[in-house]
């Protein structure tokens, strides 16, 4: 088969950290392959250079056969290349075909080149199957439908090479089926599609071939048909994974959170949180599933006394939530930590860490004052480090350097060190926001494992995640929210992809 896209000995430097070094390796044209690595692995950073974001220090890159130079993403699109990001580069308040003509309008009666497009555009959705209307605002589609526009973009400017960046962490199981459909579909009428992705079961059902890196180097090279997992697994962290982490015997305590008819209203009047009733009972994890925004980012905030319900009442372990009667938020996560709430937030470096700061200043946020890092109304540097080593060790914090900036480490390693500080409190309950978004999977082990060790020892937790696949692996319950609702509730025995996924819908089974 012929090449499609070659890099040759692509190299790239920041500073001291080598975040590519002698990348080599080629992608076949009408094949899907996938690129795989721990954080920092510098996948993203290669797949930056080929787009045109960065530039190689040193290395080729070859399409077609053909040594090409790509300075910018305008370069990219002229040579056929095409990236859908993570996060969409949508205009909410556009039609789906102004979406698609913007920035390539190009001269003439504008009115009969949108016309042309549309023309265009319904023949592309038809052929490869997008069921996109061009006229729909972009506001009133679902997340699913608004990647196909994202797609529908690339093939539309011509690209040849489509690169996806964590496609489906926003997808519905369902949704996440037909993308894969319209990929295959792709790559059977020609087209070379580049998955960047830390989920082994998509590479699994989905690329014909993956490159694994590790530290900015490749290490190995596959075809999934005759490789496994755990082999992936393997060379992308260089050791064995465990692929069924022990945990002991179901069996809860008493209620440590109850839930009682909790609604937030935004200032528009609109249910963030519509009537939501549950318990969490000691040693239980209560997974929360749902597409990101159907509120479970605003229950998470409420339970930890960062937003104000509009109604409802809280309960730890009997005792009433001090939130009636408060105009806003303010002190209250403080108050409930010290009755006994962690929590890790979904957005670790907005909420959960001073990245400017020291790993070892990070691990004490919120506990500040307590005595055992002070003397007198000071804190006593060796207290807080003795504290931060400990922690550092307990999680496998990489490296373990307390004096090292923590905006240095990576995605997973502050996560680690999210997790080491709520746990270090001893709550009585622990809050979790999507525990192993972004992380690798040498530290989503870890974190789990963690998890599970905190849930054997009585603590009840309450996780939030977009993975199914984590929820799987850790959850005694799971409550599924859509806009705002509890639309189904089920037992770790119960666990089915389909059911849950048409519960995300909003849809009962």
């Amino acid at each position: 088969m012929t090449t499609a896209v070659a890099f040759h000995n692509i190299s790239k430097q920041f500073g001291a950290v080598k975040a590519n070094h002698a990348v080599s390796f080629a992608i076949r044209k009408g094949s899907i392959h996938g690129v795989v690595g721990e954080n920092g692995a510098g996948k993203s950073t290669l797949m930056s250079i080929l787009y045109g974001y960065y530039q190689a220090d040193s290395g080729d890159i070859e399409l077609d056969g053909q040594r090409v130079a790509i300075r910018s993403s305008t370069d990219a699109i002229a040579h056929g290349i095409g990236m859908v990001h993570q996060h969409f580069m949508l205009v909410d308040n556009f039609t789906v075909l102004e979406n698609i003509m913007l920035g390539f309008e190009g001269a003439g009666v504008l009115s009969q080149r949108f016309k042309a497009a549309e023309i265009r555009l319904r023949s592309i959705c038809a052929q490869y199957a997008l069921q996109v209307d061009p006229q729909a605002l972009v506001s009133s589609l679902s997340v699913g439908a608004q990647q196909r526009v994202e797609i529908l973009k690339l093939i539309f400017r011509g690209a040849a090479v489509l690169i996806l960046d964590e496609p489906t962490a926003v997808l519905t199981p369902q949704e996440t089926d037909s993308l894969f459909e319209i990929l295959r579909l792709f790559r059977d009428q020609g087209k070379t599609i580049i998955l960047i992705t830390h989920k082994l079961q998509e590479i699994f059902a989905l690329t014909d071939r993956v490159t694994v890196m590790r530290a900015g180097q490749v290490v190995g090279e596959v075809d999934t048909q005759s490789s496994s997992r755990e082999a992936v697994a393997r060379l992308m962290i260089g050791r064995q994974i465990e692929s069924h982490l022990s945990r002991a015997a179901f069996a809860p305590g008493a209620d440590v959170l109850q839930v009682q008819h909790l609604c937030l209203h935004n200032a528009q009047g609109y249910a963030l949180l519509d009537d939501l009733s549950f318990t969490v009972r000691a040693g239980e994890i209560v997974a929360i599933a749902g597409v990101s925004g159907n509120g479970q980012t605003e229950l998470l905030e409420v339970l930890a006394g960062m937003k104000l319900p509009s109604a409802g009442e809280l309960t730890l372990s009997g005792q009433t939530l001090p939130y009636v009667g408060k105009t806003q938020a303010d002190g209250l996560p403080g108050i409930y930590r010290q009755l006994g709430i962690a929590h890790a937030p979904e957005d670790r470096l907005r909420d959960g860490l001073v990245k400017e700061h020291s790993v070892m200043l990070n691990t004490i946020l919120g506990q500040q004052d307590k005595p055992a890092f002070k003397q007198g109304l000071l804190l006593v540097p060796q207290k807080i480090l003795a504290h931060a080593v400990q922690l550092i060790k307990a999680f496998d914090v990489r490296p373990a350097d307390p004096q090292l900036r923590v905006g240095q480490l990576s995605g997973g390693n502050q996560q680690k060190v999210v997790l080491a500080r709520e746990v270090s409190s001893a709550p009585r309950l622990l809050l979790v926001g999507q525990a192993t978004r972004g992380v690798d999977i040498g530290s989503v082990e870890t974190i789990h494992r963690r998890l599970l060790e905190l849930r054997d020892a009585g603590i009840a937790i309450v996780l939030v995640s977009v993975e199914l696949e984590e929820i799987r692996a850790l959850a005694d319950r799971i409550l599924v929210m859509c806009a705002g609702k509890i639309t189904g509730e089920l037992q770790a025995h119960e666990f089915d992809t389909t059911r849950i996924g048409l519960l995300m819908g909003g849809v009962s089974p």
